[in-house]
């Protein structure tokens, strides 16, 4: 899988490149190497643009997904693009008292599946893809970022 990271932003404590790709891969389902998708990481204020503009939302969001849509009679191997909002993905973590590491890697594998057709709007595709995340994240030594946190 080719992973093309995009840094726009160098706030907050982000994860090595290496790191993004393995989760990238890890939460690749196809059957095939060959996909390719880009990593855009972002500050609040392109996120916040690109939440109005495509979601009609105000404010930054933690991860947008913009899977690419292969025009009929073409054969690519775009996945798409993921937009991950640093500030926000840090905030979340300390906020949820979650290692940040965990939950970028939580933010990568979620957007991931999200380039590959899967979504959380219906309750029986959010509980699906949630077992999809929670089995990829385990794989890769991450704790289940559903569960509850203990308060400190």
């Amino acid at each position: 899988m080719n992973v093309d990271i995009q840094r726009q932003t160098e706030t907050g404590q982000q994860p090595d490149d290496p790191d993004i790709c393995r989760w990238a891969e890890a939460a690749y389902l196809g059957d095939d190497g060959a996909a390719e998708m880009t990593v855009r990481i972002v500050d609040e204020a392109e996120s916040a643009e690109l939440n109005q503009t495509y979601r009609h939302k105000a404010g930054p969001t933690n991860v947008l997904s913009f899977p690419f849509e292969t025009p009929p009679g073409i054969d690519l191997p775009l996945l798409g693009d993921l937009v991950i909002c640093a500030p926000v993905v840090e905030r979340e973590a300390n906020e949820q008292h979650k290692p940040t590491q965990a939950h970028w890697a939580h933010m990568v594998v979620h957007g991931s599946l999200h380039l590959q057709g899967y979504d959380h709007i219906e309750s029986h595709q959010a509980e699906h893809m949630e077992a999809l995340e929670i089995d990829i994240l385990a794989r890769l030594g991450f704790s289940n970022p559903y569960e509850l946190t203990q308060q400190p």
